[in-house]
């Protein structure tokens, strides 16, 4: 298979790479560094990478941002870091994509743990995934060609551990492998519309 994986330079992209490329084409998309350069919040550098790109068998996205603050500390400024990176984002992936895949191709995207069980300071996010999660559902349902859409969404990782535990106090660490099957499970099985949940 031919697989682009955006944000493949990243803590859980790294890990996702290294599994993927055992038996796959694999092209690397990074906001500086990969084969390809993206800005997924501006979609005309979305419809550049896939020109660059050519025709593939599986898309992942491990990117996107949100802003992380106190409630009171957000501006309406802050919730459009969010709204146009990892939400928008990732629907532009889907958008344009979608005409890049070959019959039978998948999309996966990436939210987390925040829209089902938010910690402080995560209104912002926890708002994206959750929206990005009802995105996939109903995208699903409408995608021609036979391509498939799912969404991985993990608890922390237990490669991230020590930067985030504090914001997650009694939140038990997903293990590595757990979370690389979570993107095998989307690409290479045969769900649509699916949150796969990562959270035990």
């Amino acid at each position: 298979m031919k697989i682009l994986i955006i944000g493949g330079n990243g803590t859980i992209g790294k890990t996702v790479v290294s599994h993927f490329k055992n038996d796959n084409e694999v092209i690397i998309a990074g906001r500086t560094t990969g084969d390809v350069t993206v800005d997924i919040a501006d979609s005309r550098s979305i419809s550049s990478m896939f020109e660059k790109t050519g025709k593939l068998d599986a898309i992942i996205c491990i990117a996107g941002e949100a802003k992380w603050d106190n409630f009171n500390n957000l501006t309406e400024e802050d919730y459009y870091i969010g709204l146009r990176s990892k939400l928008m984002g990732q629907v532009n992936l889907v958008r344009i994509g979608q005409h890049y895949l070959n019959k039978k191709g998948s999309i996966t995207l990436t939210t987390g743990i925040l829209a089902d069980d938010p910690v402080v300071k995560t209104t912002s996010a926890a708002m994206v995934n959750g929206g990005i999660h009802s995105f996939v559902q109903a995208v699903a349902l409408e995608l021609e060609n036979e391509i498939r859409v799912n969404v991985v969404s993990s608890g922390m990782v237990e490669n991230a551990y020590e930067k985030y535990k504090d914001y997650f106090p009694g939140h038990n660490p997903i293990p590595m492998p757990k979370v690389v099957n979570g993107y095998v499970r989307s690409v290479k099985g045969r769900g649509n519309g699916e949150v796969i949940r990562l959270y035990d």
